[in-house]
């Protein structure tokens, strides 16, 4: 069941943070990968801040969406050099 979870944060964060930074989704995979990566970015910025989102679908979220924007916002970046 966890693992289940797990996937669906990770699509509906890769979704909105793709609406956020391009303007679109990348698809069911694109969007489970960039959540899932965008999850532990996110995890490693609140945990090196001192910050503890908590447990459950709504700290999961924002986690893993502010990760997930992080991520978009560096690939594009490297994409204009």
């Amino acid at each position: 069941m966890d693992l289940l979870y797990y996937i669906l944060i990770g699509i509906a964060s890769g979704f909105i943070a793709g609406q956020l930074i391009k303007g679109r989704g990348f698809g069911v995979v694109g969007n489970l990968i960039v959540g899932v990566i965008g999850a532990v970015i996110g995890g490693w910025i609140f945990r090196s801040l001192g910050f503890y989102a908590g447990r459950g679908i709504v700290p999961s979220l924002i986690t893993s969406v502010l990760g997930s924007v992080v991520l978009l916002y560096v690939v594009n970046l490297i994409r204009r050099f």
